[in-house]
């Protein structure tokens, strides 16, 4: 259906952005295949739009989406000259009624193909600590249940455990547990009556639960549904007073901007996470730092960049004279950070050795992140021109690859097969993708 006039409204917001016809259509391609629906508008189509003619209702958000990534802004259907979606209302779900709807929609094999197209955007609203922090409705379902301590020590413990298996297996599988155990068994927990104490324990119980289920869609390349549970975290982190799992949760937010090519979006949640914990640890602070550094990294700012690195190795010093116990942030994932920095700069040689040694201290339990980055050593060895020291790199991560069910690691598989290819006639490359065939058949090409 098309309007008769002309969409002043978008030829506003075209005329705002800088782009040519072509520039504008190829936005809005690269957004559709971000969300795994392929798109090729040429330029013709964008004249149209900015003539009246509606794009299909499908791809308006994707359009909304190019724009407010290019203008660095949320850019909502009034201001575009669309009509509101169908079914819109500006009612908000209650936080619990919202995690209920996640998860039953995350734990039903039916719907779950529709929340994997779910868009990643960078002009999500993402709450500051002081509009979250103690702020949840104290809904009550009318029954009895009481919960204590002993129930919210079984969150924790669940999640403990749905965490392990993420390290060794991947999230495929895990998440759909992690949304049931949500749905039947925290969701019920925050509703019932409890003393305050106990309540605030639970609330962060599950944003900590929430914020793990958010990261295993990440590792499936489930992006729009990751910023749901993320958001999900934030609020319940704020609800709880929990500062440490809100910054974290933000700096897995940033994380997941920064791998899709976000840079100023990732240094913003970044630098977001870091302010919102003022009274930080060392360790915490260099979890904080190094995400800061990769950031700024992509963005191009060598000078904050290698400030925040040289912060993040100056506060991992100071967390391991303290303690050399495991932590969250250890120098196998400092020295991963030091790589992704010295490669956005420019430095692959050192990009190379610093992931060498992410992979020398990380430990034998995150099984996913050590496939997923040795095809990522592997890339960076190819990229220097060391065929055959890649190729040995990536038989490291084969040997592990088929106990591990993982989006973002079949993602760096495909890509091998892809870099592999052009150097078939040297005898290293020619093993490495017979192998690759057998152990990944679905995922290299013939």
């Amino acid at each position: 259906m098309a309007t008769r006039e002309p969409n002043r409204h978008l030829e506003r917001l075209y005329r705002e952005t800088g782009w040519t016809l072509r520039q504008f259509v190829q936005a809005v391609n690269r957004v559709g295949t971000e969300r795994g629906t392929p798109l090729k508008y040429r330029e013709p189509s964008a004249h149209q739009w900015r003539q009246g003619h509606l794009p299909k209702e499908t791809v308006r958000p994707l359009v909304l989406e190019a724009l407010a990534r290019k203008l660095g802004r949320p850019v909502t259907h009034t201001e575009a000259g669309f009509p509101s979606p169908a079914g819109s209302s500006d009612a908000t779900p209650s936080t619990v009624e919202g995690l209920i709807d996640l998860g039953s929609g995350d734990m039903d094999p039916s719907r779950r193909s529709v929340l994997g197209i779910s868009l990643f955007s960078v002009a999500l609203t993402v709450p500051n600590w002081p509009d979250v922090v103690g702020r949840m409705e104290a809904a009550q379902t009318g029954r009895t249940q009481r919960v204590g301590m002993p129930e919210v020590d079984m969150v924790i413990a669940m999640t403990e455990r749905v965490s392990e298996l993420d390290d060794q297996f991947g999230g495929r599988h895990a998440r759909p547990m992690a949304a049931a155990f949500l749905v039947n068994t925290v969701a019920p927990y925050l509703r019932a009556e409890t003393q305050e104490s106990v309540r605030k324990a639970m609330m962060s119980a599950a944003s900590d639960l929430c914020y793990l289920t958010g990261y295993m869609a990440v590792d499936e390349g489930l992006e729009g549904l990751a910023q749901k549970y993320y958001l999900k975290a934030l609020e319940l982190a704020g609800a709880a007073e929990d500062h440490l799992t809100y910054c974290t949760t933000l700096r897995g937010m940033s994380v997941q901007a920064v791998d899709l090519g976000h840079g100023r979006e990732a240094l913003r949640l970044a630098d977001a996470a870091a302010a919102a914990s003022p009274q930080a640890g060392p360790r915490m602070r260099a979890f904080l730092a190094g995400q800061q550094a990769h950031a700024a990294a992509q963005t191009g700012d060598r000078h904050k960049a290698l400030s925040y690195l040289k912060d993040a190795e100056i506060s991992m010093e100071k967390a391991e004279a303290r303690s050399k116990a495991f932590g969250s942030y250890d120098p196998s994932a400092l020295y991963y950070h030091v790589s992704h920095v010295r490669h956005e700069l420019g430095d692959i040689p050192g990009a190379v050795e610093a992931m060498r040694e992410s992979d020398t201290l990380c430990y034998d339990i995150y099984r996913r992140s050590r496939v997923k980055e040795r095809a990522t050593l592997a890339e960076f060895q190819l990229e220097v021109g060391h065929l055959e020291a890649a190729c040995a790199t990536w038989n490291e991560a084969l040997d592990e690859y088929p106990l591990v069910q993982s989006g973002r690691v079949d993602q760096r598989m495909r890509k091998m097969s892809q870099l592999i290819r052009p150097h078939l006639k040297h005898h290293a490359a020619r093993e490495l993708y017979e192998r690759a065939r057998l152990v990944t058949p679905a995922l290299v090409s013939p």
